[in-house]
Formats: C-alpha cells, structure tokens, sequence
C-alpha cells in the first residue's frame, strides 16, 4: 500500500485557517490603530509604515532569493512584521533608520533563526529595542502637533498630571499605533471573533499588571493613576498584538496564563523601578526567552508505556 506521511515539526496542531489568512486577519485588526496613527501623525506617520512593510517584505525576499530558499513572502507575515514594527515608532523617526529596524526584524530575528515559527523572540520588538539601544534620542523623541514634547507616561513618572481622555481616544504623541486605546481594542475584538487569539495571555498580562501597581506603586491605589498606565505607553498594542504572537507564545493554556503573569510582573518592575516610564517591549522579548521553559513545567504528562501510570 503507498502511504504519503507528511513529516514535520512539532507541535502537531492543525488548524482550519492557514498562516496567510491569519496574517491576513492581523492585518485587518492593526488597521484601526494604523489609520488613526496616520489620521493623528499625518503624512509622515504613513511614510514610516510603507518603508517598514517594503523594507521587511523585500529583505526576506532577497534573503531566501540569496539562501536558494522557497519565497514565503505569500504568507503575509513580513507585512505584519513590518506593519507592527511601524506601530511601534515615533512618526518623526528619519526613513532610513525604519528601513534598518525592518531588515533586521526579518533578517536577524526571523530568518537566520530558521524563519517564520521559529524566530526566539517577537522580530518586531526585537527590531524596537534594537533601534532603542542604537538610536536612543532619535527613539525617544516625539513630536505632537510639530511639537516635540513627553509622552504622558514619561509626564506621569515625572510627577506631572495626565488627561486620561486624551490617552484613552489616542489624541496624544506616543509612537504611530500605540496612542489610541479604542482603536486598538477595536483590533483586538476582530482577533477575538475571528479566533486569531485567546484572552488567556492578555488578561493575565493586564491584570497582573495592575496588581502589581497596586502593591508597589505610591499611587497604585488610585484609579485615576491606573486608568493612565493602563492606557499609556504601548501596553495595549503589547499585550493583544505582540505578546500573543504564535511563534514566541506559549501553547498550553496554563503556560499562556503563567506567560501573562511573568508579562505584567516584568511590566510592573520596569514601570514602577526602572527610570524609564515605558517597558512593553522589554517586558515581552524578555518573556519570549522563558517561553520554553514555561512549555517545559506546564507540558501534560504522559500516560502509558515510558509515561506515568
């Protein structure tokens, strides 16, 4: 009898939608937050997202090109890396220092790990912080309404005071997609119709996060101070967009909770003790490492013959 078996690498779960049509759905869902960054940045802020999209859809063309490797870009998820890593930039970034967080998201984190599946951490942030720690001043200085001003985080560390209106609707400098928390949880209830995600990873990440500061913070006990954190910073984006990304999340449910709880602790530290006011991205790459050591502890044990009996 011939018999066609189909090898691959585990984990061996099969799902209805393929790789492009969940990338597709990504897409669909960063559009709100996309637009209006856009719509609140203007011009300049689409320049960015169009340099990022091109710069990580042509350097995993070229590599694979290079590599004698099959072209993915078809999957869609060059676009969503590039996409998510214009999200997480300030629209008064110069063009070509985009364009190299692009080549690095895909060429660095993603391909020369093996490519899409199995990069180590999320090639988007990976690109931010990389970005963050080469071009400091440049990634950290945001101009609103052709002024270059704090974000209300940094206000809000600070000692200042904060509209928690403003950091809600997004009307506020911050990087292109993060401002506007309406836009994006209108994302992230698609990622919830759709079934792209679970709400196991992002509400574990926010509410350990908010228990965090209630402990630890001077002001954690006040819900003014909590609604701000809450919508400040990239902490939305990170949690239904980037800290749920399939590749660098974990796949049992226990260790998706376990993931979430080790998120908004790492959050919570470096918000509350560090001298920076932000910390999502750390906070994620950071976790991504411990992924499979969270696989390890929360794995089912086996049954039968070499398992527990």
């Amino acid at each position: 009898m011939n018999e066609n078996i189909n090898v691959s690498a585990s984990p061996h779960i099969r799902n209805k939608l393929n790789t492009s049509m969940i990338m597709f759905m990504v897409i669909i869902a960063l559009l709100p937050a996309t637009l209006f960054g856009i719509y609140n940045f203007g011009i300049r802020a689409a320049l960015i997202v169009f340099v990022c999209i091109v710069g990580a859809v042509a350097s995993e063309f070229i590599y694979e090109k290079l590599m004698k490797l099959p072209v993915t870009i078809g999957d869609l998820s060059a676009v969503v890396t590039g996409l998510l890593l214009a999200l997480n930039l300030p629209s008064s970034i110069p063009w070509w220092i985009a364009l190299l967080g692009s080549v690095f998201a895909i060429i660095i984190v993603k391909m020369l790990f093996g490519g899409i599946g199995q990069n180590f951490m999320n090639p988007a942030l990976g690109a931010r912080c990389f970005l963050l720690i080469c071009f400091t001043a440049r990634m950290t200085n945001f101009t609103y309404d052709g002024v270059s001003t704090a974000t209300p985080l940094a206000v809000l560390k600070s000692g200042g005071s904060v509209n928690a209106w403003d950091m809600l609707t997004g009307f506020i400098p911050g990087t292109i997609g993060e401002t506007s928390v309406i836009a994006i949880l209108i994302g992230a209830i698609i990622l919830f119709i759709f079934g792209i995600i679970d709400g196991k990873i992002p509400f574990a990440y926010i509410i350990t996060f908010v228990l965090f500061l209630i402990l630890f913070a001077d002001q954690g006990r006040d819900p003014y101070y909590l609604t701000c954190q809450l919508c400040g910073g990239g902490l939305m984006l990170g949690a239904f967009f980037m800290a749920t990304d399939y590749a660098t999340s974990p796949i049992t449910d226990s260790g998706k909770i376990l993931y979430g709880i080790c998120l908004g602790i790492m959050t919570g530290i470096f918000r509350v003790f560090s001298s920076s006011a932000e910390g999502v991205s750390y906070a994620i790459i950071f976790c991504n490492l411990l992924v499979p050591l969270i696989e390890n502890i929360t794995l089912p044990k086996c049954f039968g013959k070499g398992g527990e009996a």
